[in-house]
């Protein structure tokens, strides 16, 4: 089959960023009411967890450091459920993969999976949190404030997501999940505010992050304004997230699905898809045929969210870990995610069929999107049935000519060369440098 030709397109929107990260947690936590909060010479739990946000090393480093300053003795605890298959070292496994380590913070990194049973949630259930976090003088969370994958509600993910999923650890997310959207939308923030009252939470720095994976804002919410301000952000954290600038699409070609790019493997905010059981997808993107090529290292192996494409590669679903897979997946009861499609040798096999049953009789003429990921959408590539789109839209600008889609002899699509700057070019480039 003849591939349709891919040009690059740019999607021109002014982003704001934040130039010294570390710079700015310092001072955020130095002006913020920690003394207040938390007795001099206190311990202070640092919450971290599994998502893949830009500059978290700096910023837990820059957040340990600034706590010291004050005199306090931080560590970090890993703050992820039932994330790194729900066990110690897959946890710390996981924190390491983002340059969180004890030798690079200077601190203990804390990943036990003990948690104490602090009250009864609004359904009868136990309500988990940390034994570590708990036992501590403070606790002080470092999250991303987004859209979360799986509901539309006032609280998704962010603080109070972290506080109680998060630091609940496998038995904490289990029992909010377990219910499924009215876990997330009711049961969340109820627990949520239990705990703000009953644990020394004490400061949370809640990150924003643009359409480029870059952070955009850190703002600091305090116990008093947790529930009233986090809401504002996420309100924000949507109108700045990437999307895909197409109302159909009819193969939409992702290179890598993870962890580290959407708690859903691949971010149904940007591919239309959502994929929970009694509910509707969103009504746009609306997408014939999407395949994905890759697991992200980052991911370890979890491969949740293979369910929303239609054709994957049979390298992708060969390095599942299935134990993490498994419990990543029963403890979000979204079992649809998890279904595995058609699988095929090669990334041109994948694209074939795919370009074979989207329902155009001509590939030439099929409206194909190509995307390193979920995260990062601010370029892409796109065949030229888009043109007309691309030309009537000010926010878009076509960067190169139309040109062979570029699959080597072995079969796979050269993503690097795609995507110099996204996750897997700098993940090459660091290899290369090594």
């Amino acid at each position: 089959m003849n591939l349709p030709p891919l040009a690059r397109v740019r999607q021109n929107i002014a982003q704001p960023r934040v130039e010294d990260v570390a710079g700015t947690v310092r001072r955020l936590i130095l002006e913020s009411g920690l003394r207040a909060r938390v007795p001099a010479g206190g311990t202070v739990a640092v919450g971290v967890g599994s998502r893949g946000i830009k500059n978290i090393a700096t910023m837990a480093r820059a957040t340990v450091d600034a706590l010291k300053e004050m005199g306090y003795r931080p560590f970090i605890v890993a703050a992820m459920g039932s994330h790194g298959g729900a066990c110690s070292e897959g946890q710390r496994e996981l924190l390491a993969g983002y340059d969180v380590t004890e030798e690079a913070m200077g601190v203990p990194v804390k990943t036990d999976m003990d948690t104490v049973i602090l009250g009864t949630n609004p359904v009868g259930l136990p309500i988990y949190f940390d034994r570590n976090a708990y036992q501590a003088d403070g606790v002080v969370l470092l999250n991303r404030v987004k859209p979360h994958s799986d509901f539309h509600a006032t609280y998704e993910s962010g603080i109070v997501k972290m506080m109680t999923i998060g630091l609940g650890k496998r038995d904490g997310a289990t029992q909010v999940h377990k219910l499924g959207l009215r876990g997330l939308k009711e049961v969340l923030p109820a627990v949520g505010r239990f705990l703000l009252q009953n644990t020394k939470f004490a400061l949370g720095l809640a990150i924003l992050e643009n359409a480029r994976d870059e952070t955009a804002d850190i703002v600091p919410l305090e116990p008093h304004n947790l529930f009233e301000e986090e809401p504002k952000l996420l309100d924000r954290a949507r109108s700045l997230m990437g999307r895909l600038p197409f109302d159909q699409i009819d193969l939409l070609v992702v290179g890598e699905l993870g962890k580290n790019y959407s708690g859903a493997g691949m971010d149904p905010n940007v591919i239309g898809r959502l994929m929970i059981e009694t509910q509707d997808d969103f009504a746009r993107p609306v997408v014939t045929r999407l395949v994905v090529l890759d697991v992200s290292e980052e991911s370890h192996g979890n491969i949740v969210g293979i369910g929303f494409a239609d054709l994957a590669t049979e390298r992708l679903v060969a390095n599942i870990d299935h134990e993490a897979f498994r419990i990543n997946v029963l403890t979000s009861c979204c079992l649809e995610r998890a279904r595995i499609p058609i699988t095929l040798p090669t990334d041109r096999a994948v694209i074939e069929q795919a370009l074979d049953t989207c329902w155009r009789i001509d590939p030439a003429e099929a409206r194909v999107v190509v995307i390193p990921n979920t995260l990062e959408t601010d370029e892409l590539w796109v065949s030229q049935p888009l043109e007309a789109e691309i030309v009537a839209d000010p926010a878009l600008t076509r960067e190169t000519d139309y040109m062979p889609m570029p699959i080597g002899p072995d079969g796979r699509l050269d993503q690097v060369g795609l995507f110099p700057h996204s996750v897997q070019g700098r993940r090459a480039a660091k290899a290369a440098r090594a």
